[in-house]
C-alpha cells in the first residue's frame, strides 16, 4: 500500500509539472521548454500504461501503431510528433488544471445550497432552472455538475409517493441536466471543446467564438425548454408531492460571482496578451481555487493538506480518463498528418466543397462519429488539420469552429459512448443507448435543424 501511496504521489507531481509547463511554453513559447515537457508527458503516458484497463491499451496498442507508420512513411516526422506531444500536454494540463477547481468547489456550502435550490423548483421552473444552473454548474464542476446536480434530482423525485409521476419528474429533470450541461459546450472557456478548437483550428481566439456560442448554447437551451412545456404529461398533481425549499432565490448569487471572477480576468489576458484560452485556464483557475479554499478553511496549514491530498489521491485517480484524453488527442494529430497525403495522392480537396456543404458536414461528423465510438476530441483533432483556408472558401476561420462545435454538443447528447450519456443512464436507469436514441431523439433532430441553420447564418451574414 505504502509503494502504491508512493507511485500515486509521483504520478501528481508529475501532472502538476506538466501543468506547469505548459503554461510557462503558453505564456513565453520559450523552445527549451519542449524537452522537459516531452519528457514529463512520457513519464504520465508510461506510469499510466502500467494500470492500463483494457480499453486504455487497446488505445496506447493504436498510437503506437500510428507512431510505426509516421516514422516510415512521413519524412517531417519530427515536427509532427512534437505537435502530437504538444496537443497532448495541453490536453493533460487543461483536464487536471481544472479539476483543481472541482476539488474547491465540492466543498462549497454555497454550491451545495444553490443545487438544491434549483432542484426544488416547481414543475413549472424546474426545466430552465436545472437547465441553466447546469451550464453555470459546468464551468465550476465540469462532469460533476451531472454527479451533483443528478443525485439532487433523484433525492426530489423519491420523494413523490406517485411511481409514475416520479418515473416521468426523473426523465425531465435528468434530461434538463443534460442538455443544460451540453449548451456550455460551444462556449465554456472551461470546456473541453473550445479548448481544443482554439489549439487545432488555425485563425481564432475564444473571444472570437464566445458569442456566436453563446447563441448556440442559447438554441440548445431554448429548445430543450420549449420541447418540455409543450409536451409534458398533463397529470393532476397533490399539493403533498410539491418538494418545498426554505432557500431562497439569493443562494445563487456566490455563483453569479463565482461566474464572474472566473471570467472576468479570462477575457482581459486574452484581449490585452492575445494569449490562448488554454494559458490563461492553466493559470487564473489554479489561482483562483487555491484562493477559494484558503476563503472557505481560512487556514494555511488546512489549504497545504488540501492540496496535498488532491495531487496524491484525487488527480492519479483520473488516470484512466487522462489515458483515453490524451490518446485520443494523440491519435487524431498523428493520424491526420497519415491521411493528409493520402487524400492529396487520390486528388481529393475538401476546398472544392461548396462552402454551405462543407460547414454542414462539420456540423453532422460528429455526432455520426459518435455513434461508432470516436471520442469528439479524436474526430476534432483528425477533421480540424484537413480544413482548406477559411479565407479561400469567402469565410471566417471561426466558421468552422462554430460548426464543430455545435457537432460536439449534438454527439454529448446522442453518443452512447460519452460520459454524459453514461451519467444519465445511470441515473435513470436505463440502457446508454436509450438515452441518445430515445430519450433526446426528437430534441436532436429539432437542434441539429436550428443549429445547421445557424451555422450558414453565422458562416454567410455575420463571421
Amino acid at each position: 500500500m505504502g509503494a502504491l501511496r508512493f507511485g500515486d504521489g509521483i504520478f501528481g507531481w508529475v501532472v502538476v509539472a506538466v501543468i506547469i509547463l505548459q503554461a510557462l511554453f503558453e505564456w513565453t513559447s520559450m523552445a527549451w521548454i519542449h524537452w522537459p515537457l516531452m519528457v514529463s508527458v512520457a513519464l504520465i503516458v508510461l506510469m499510466m500504461a502500467m494500470n492500463a484497463t483494457r480499453a486504455g491499451k487497446i488505445f496506447l496498442l493504436v498510437c503506437a501503431s500510428l507512431t510505426v507508420a509516421l516514422l516510415f512513411t512521413h519524412a517531417a516526422w519530427k515536427e509532427v510528433l512534437w505537435v502530437a506531444v504538444e496537443n497532448v500536454g495541453f490536453l493533460a494540463s487543461f483536464f487536471s488544471a481544472l479539476t483543481i477547481l472541482r476539488n474547491a468547489a465540492s466543498s462549497s456550502q454555497a454550491m451545495s445550497k444553490a443545487g438544491n435550490f434549483l432542484a426544488a423548483q416547481p414543475p413549472g421552473r424546474r426545466y430552465i432552472s436545472l437547465s441553466f444552473g447546469t451550464q453555470i454548474f459546468a464551468l465550476l464542476l465540469n462532469f460533476g455538475s451531472i454527479q451533483l446536480l443528478g443525485t439532487l434530482a433523484l433525492s426530489s423525485a423519491d420523494a413523490e409517493p406517485d411511481e409514475e409521476v416520479r418515473k416521468i419528474r426523473t426523465r425531465r429533470m435528468l434530461l434538463a441536466i443534460q442538455r443544460g450541461f451540453v449548451s456550455a459546450l460551444p462556449w465554456s472557456p472551461m470546456s473541453l471543446s473550445t479548448a481544443m478548437a482554439v489549439a487545432t483550428i488555425p485563425g481564432i481566439s475564444w473571444s472570437m467564438i464566445a458569442l456566436p456560442g453563446l447563441v448556440s448554447s442559447a438554441i440548445l437551451l431554448g429548445t430543450g425548454w420549449a420541447l418540455d412545456t409543450l409536451f409534458k404529461p398533463r397529470r393532476p398533481q397533490s399539493r403533498s408531492s410539491r418538494f418545498k425549499t426554505e432557500l431562497r432565490w439569493t443562494v445563487l448569487l456566490p455563483l453569479a460571482v463565482l461566474l464572474l471572477v472566473i471570467m472576468a480576468p479570462v477575457l482581459a489576458i486574452e484581449l490585452l496578451m492575445d494569449i490562448r484560452i488554454v494559458g490563461i485556464v492553466l493559470v487564473v483557475v489554479p489561482l483562483l481555487s487555491i484562493g477559494w479554499l484558503c476563503i472557505q478553511l481560512k487556514n494555511r496549514s488546512m489549504v497545504g493538506q488540501r492540496l496535498i491530498k488532491y495531487i496524491h489521491t484525487e488527480l492519479p485517480a483520473f488516470r484512466s480518463d487522462l489515458l483515453l484524453l490524451m490518446s485520443a488527442g494523440y491519435i487524431g494529430v498523428v493520424g491526420s498528418s497519415l491521411l493528409v497525403p493520402l487524400l492529396e495522392q487520390a486528388g481529393i480537396n475538401l476546398s472544392i466543397l461548396p462552402p454551405w456543404l462543407l460547414l454542414l458536414a462539420l456540423l453532422w461528423i460528429m455526432p455520426v462519429f459518435g455513434q461508432l465510438g470516436a471520442n469528439p476530441i479524436l474526430t476534432l483533432s483528425l477533421v480540424a488539420p484537413l480544413l482548406p483556408d477559411a479565407a479561400l472558401m469567402g469565410m471566417a476561420p471561426s466558421a468552422f469552429a462554430v460548426a464543430l462545435l455545435c457537432g460536439w454538443a449534438l454527439t454529448g447528447l446522442t453518443s452512447p459512448f460519452t460520459a454524459t450519456n453514461m451519467l444519465i443512464g445511470r441515473f435513470g436507469s436505463i440502457p446508454t443507448n436509450d438515452v441518445g436514441r430515445v430519450w433526446n431523439r426528437s430534441y436532436f433532430l429539432i437542434s441539429v435543424t436550428f443549429l445547421s441553420i445557424w451555422a450558414l447564418i453565422y458562416a454567410y451574414w455575420l463571421a
